[in-house]
Order: structure tokens, then C-alpha cells, then sequence
């Protein structure tokens, strides 16, 4: 391996190492909370059919600031809460690795919607669940979030991603990792 690449892999690391510890401790319960509220409120402006999603929901996932980072090797780190009957119940964190052509960094919120208590009973009681892994996810895109899809709501698990210029398309969120935090 050269020793120029073995130094941009290295740089890579630590830049992401900075960017998830600058992020881990950073939130309060409080600021947490602060920030799901605001990512319900933009989701609810964004997206025509939010409330009958939120009616559908046993539990809610929100992750107001997911932070992605990478040149060549890439990460991403966000905290969040579960609501569940739009009360906060637990706090968790996301995290996911990838190798690959990556430059930059970017902020997106997540909101991961749970339609069946079995669905969210599984990931509550896992640690450290893994979607795709141990569960399946519907992700929801741009042209298919102004009506509720009667297809799309059979699925147990309903996620919606947000950049800055709105609903994302085409994404995935496999190989992201959830794990409860203390807050």
C-alpha cells in the first residue's frame, strides 16, 4: 500500500473520529428534544401526508441531525428520539461506516416510523439493531410522500430522510446501526 494513501485513509479516520466525538456528547436531553420537535414540525410542513403516517405510527424515530463525513472512507453520527404517543421514552444514537469514492460532508434528519407494535417492540428490546439486517425498511421518496400508499403502509417500518432542500430521494439506510444512549 502507498504511503501517501496509507496517510489519506488515516486523515479520513480522524476526521470522522472528530466529527462523531465533537457530536456525542454535545446534546442534552433537553437540546434533543428541542431539535425532534422541530424535525416533527418541518416533517409535518414537508410532507402532505405526515398525519396520517404519525396516526399510523406505534413509535416514531427521530433523529434531528445525522452528520456524514468522508474522503474515501466515510461516516455518519446523529442522536435522536423515540416518541412513542409524542412523548420522548428512550434517546438513541445512529451510526453507519462505508468504504468507497466519498468527499465532503452533509447533515440530513431521519424519521423512522414504526406501524406494528411488533415491529418496534423487536428493535426497543435489541441492542444494537441494524436496518436491513434486523429489519427491514420502506423508505419513503419525494413523489411518494404527498398521499398515503397502501402499500407502502403494510410495511412494519416507514423512514423519510431530510437534507436541507427537503425530502431525499433515493437513498438507503442499510448498514446504519441504532443503539439506545443515556440522556
Amino acid at each position: 500500500m502507498p504511503h501517501s494513501y496509507f496517510k489519506r485513509i488515516l486523515a479520513a479516520l480522524f476526521s470522522i473520529s472528530f466529527l462523531i466525538s465533537s457530536t456525542t456528547f454535545a446534546a442534552s436531553k433537553t437540546e434533543i428534544d428541542i431539535e425532534v420537535q422541530q424535525t416533527l414540525k418541518r416533517f409535518k410542513k414537508e410532507v402532505g401526508a405526515s398525519e396520517e403516517y404519525i396516526k399510523l405510527a406505534k413509535g416514531m424515530l427521530v433523529f434531528p441531525s445525522v452528520f456524514k463525513a468522508g474522503f474515501g472512507v466515510g461516516g455518519e453520527y446523529g442522536e435522536g428520539a423515540m416518541l412513542i404517543n409524542g412523548k420522548t421514552a428512550e434517546y438513541y444514537s445512529t451510526a453507519a461506516a462505508s468504504i468507497g469514492f466519498q468527499l465532503g460532508a452533509q447533515t440530513k434528519a431521519v424519521i423512522i416510523i414504526f406501524t406494528t407494535t411488533k415491529a418496534l417492540k423487536k428493535f426497543r428490546s435489541s441492542d444494537g439493531w441494524e436496518a436491513g439486517v434486523d429489519g427491514s425498511v420502506a423508505l419513503i421518496d419525494l413523489g411518494a410522500a404527498t398521499t398515503i400508499d397502501t402499500n407502502t403502509v403494510k410495511n412494519p417500518i416507514i423512514a423519510f430522510v431530510f437534507n436541507n432542500k427537503g425530502l431525499m430521494y433515493n437513498l438507503s439506510l442499510e448498514g446504519s446501526k441504532y443503539s439506545k444512549i443515556d440522556r
